[in-house]
């Protein structure tokens, strides 16, 4: 199995980020197998898929590359470089994007000749391999990711402070062995990345967590930072909502009641914003009127502040009203 040896420090010091780029990478990954993980991904497949392909279809060179260094069993290191957050959160797509555009030819070609397993063909010897990757992957940020990113940054932050709630409870390791199927947390300073056979790597400096919303996942590293990519709990684009007992929406109302519903796990109002597809506005007024009721409480967690259902609330979620 894949195994990081992480000293004490460097797991106290661990924390989650958002990347621009690692999201556009795991979208790339998603247009290469044409499938999709959920129904909100099926209709961005819808709207994509045959676009991705034509673009591709007129660079057979490019398009081959892509397949080399981000379709197969492992992934270009030069594509995929740990992230480096800015002091007021995720950098922006292309500032991200410059290191693998600067990539030399020999780093991208000796990157793509290991994914590939055998050396590449002559034809895929170009000195603008980077270039050309780039360009993909610019393209895919601009027609594809961009247009969503705030729906889904939402996600994504909703993601991080579930997780952040679950660490305050349950610890690092119900945290870790939930990222993605092969991480798991197995004590005394290992942590299992995935179930390939592959010696141990001491992993100290920055431990960066980087959830992506596609159903993708990869590690990366550098001498002192790494990444573990894994996919976020929640799925894009199921804004329905929870399901709400008919009676207790008609008593405080459906959108009031569905706040309510979802608070049985401590949560902010990023997370309910996202989860409800309500805006913060509503949510804010919903949860207002709640904490007023003695219905729920809040916390705070770090840079957040997380709401929770009181007894009384968990009374009337539970209560079965007649019809």
């Amino acid at each position: 199995m894949g195994l990081w040896l992480v000293d004490t420090d460097t797991l106290a010091s661990s924390r989650f980020v958002l990347s621009p780029l690692a999201e556009t990478l795991a979208c790339v990954q998603t247009l290469e197998a044409g499938t999709a993980a959920h129904p909100g991904e099926h209709r961005w497949l819808g709207h994509h898929l045959r676009a991705y392909r034509g673009f591709l279809a007129a660079d057979p060179v490019t398009a081959a590359l892509v397949r080399i260094g981000l379709a197969g069993s492992w992934n270009a290191g030069f594509l995929t470089p740990v992230p480096e957050p800015g002091p007021d959160g995720p950098r922006g797509f292309r500032d991200e994007l410059a290191p693998v555009r600067a990539t030399s030819a020999l780093r991208a070609h000796t990157d793509l000749t290991v994914c590939h397993g055998r050396p590449l063909p002559r034809r895929l010897r170009v000195p603008d391999a980077a270039e050309r990757l780039a360009g993909l992957l610019e393209w895919v940020w601009s027609h594809a990711v961009e247009p969503y990113w705030p729906v889904r940054r939402r996600a994504l932050e909703a993601d991080v402070v579930a997780r952040a709630g679950r660490l305050g409870t349950a610890g690092w390791s119900a945290v870790l062995d939930d990222l993605r199927p092969g991480t798991r947390w197995l004590g005394e300073g290992r942590l299992q990345i995935n179930e390939r056979d592959f010696p141990p790597r001491t992993a100290r400096g920055a431990l960066l967590f980087v959830p992506v919303t596609p159903r993708r996942g990869w590690v990366s590293w550098t001498t002192d930072r790494f990444a573990l990519v894994h996919p976020c709990t929640g799925a894009l684009a199921e804004p329905a909502g929870p399901r709400v007992p008919g009676a207790l929406g008609r008593l405080l109302g459906p959108a009031r009641a569905a706040v309510l519903v979802l608070l049985d796990d401590p949560k902010s109002t990023t997370h309910l914003v996202a989860l409800t597809g309500q805006g913060l506005g509503s949510v804010g007024r919903h949860l207002k009127i709640l904490l007023e009721a003695g219905l729920v409480r809040r916390r705070r967690a770090g840079r957040s502040v997380l709401y929770y259902r009181t007894a009384a609330g968990d009374g009337l979620v539970g209560t079965r009203f007649p019809d």
